[in-house]
């Protein structure tokens, strides 16, 4: 059973010790981890230490997150088209997933964290898909954070395979076209029943969304910074959600006080 901590009086206190109000905290965040390689190749090191030291801050923003009280944290880990990398460097990115996903399950488990895979099985290799399942069963009766690991994720197929399922159930008599809403498309994705991210954040300062979350991230802000994901640690999480509280989110709207 999962050693539950992280109470609302708990996370209250970690807010208030940051200063962010009460009122104006990201329910949700995603969070685009590039600049691994950069990060080696900056300090004369093979790329796959930069992975390696990514994969250390992870269980750092992880911890931070859940201990701030997010409903949801996605990162985009590996996308589809991350296969046409050096096989050797692909190789070694399954091992240490398949290394994270043990080493991180203790992690997982004391912060009441429940794992959620993005993206398609297919073509992951068998220990990964072992130990990933098996971490989504043990923290499945958790009841905190969600953690969206996007691995082998891409959103247009990811949206696809949402509107293939809607057309299956049609075509079965299921379902009318006509009683398709935006909310049953949201239903027929991978995150079914996650908030859709409030924040976005970019590391290493690519302006680009990669084919992440596409339909998940329509209303969210964005926040890019310059750090290498290797150094995206706590004090540049707050900085992300500081830049966030202080924006005006009026999803179409207009500012009254400017009126």
């Amino acid at each position: 059973m999962a050693s539950i901590k992280n109470s609302p009086e708990q996370i209250k206190l970690a807010r208030e010790e940051l200063g962010f109000s009460a009122g104006r905290f990201p329910a949700s965040i995603a969070i685009i981890m590039d600049g691994n390689g950069r990060w080696a190749r900056q300090r004369d090191l093979p790329r796959f230490m930069g992975h390696r030291e990514g994969a250390k801050i992870v269980r750092r923003i992880v911890t931070e997150s859940a201990r701030l009280g997010l409903e949801a944290l996605m990162l985009y880990s590996f996308s589809q088209q991350n296969w046409s990398r050096p096989a050797e460097e692909v190789d070694a990115l399954m091992q240490l997933y398949t290394e994270y996903l043990i080493h991180e399950r203790q992690t997982v488990m004391d912060n009441n964290v429940r794992l959620r895979h993005l993206g398609s099985r297919e073509g992951l290799p068998e220990q990964v898909l072992r130990e990933l399942d098996e971490s989504v069963r043990v923290s499945s009766k958790n009841t905190g954070m969600f953690l969206c690991l996007a691995l082998n994720y891409g959103s247009r197929e990811e949206m696809t395979t949402a509107a293939q399922k809607l057309a299956t159930r049609a075509v079965a008599g299921e379902i009318s076209p006509d009683d398709i809403t935006p909310e049953m498309f949201a239903d027929s994705l991978d995150t079914h029943g996650v908030p859709d991210p409030d924040l976005l954040v970019r590391t290493a300062g690519e302006m680009r969304i990669s084919n992440y979350l596409l339909w998940q991230i329509s209303y969210s802000e964005f926040y890019v910074t310059d750090t290498f994901f290797p150094d995206f640690d706590e004090p540049e999480l707050h900085k992300a959600i500081r830049a966030y509280t202080n924006r005006d989110r009026r999803f179409g709207g207009v500012d009254d006080s400017n009126s």
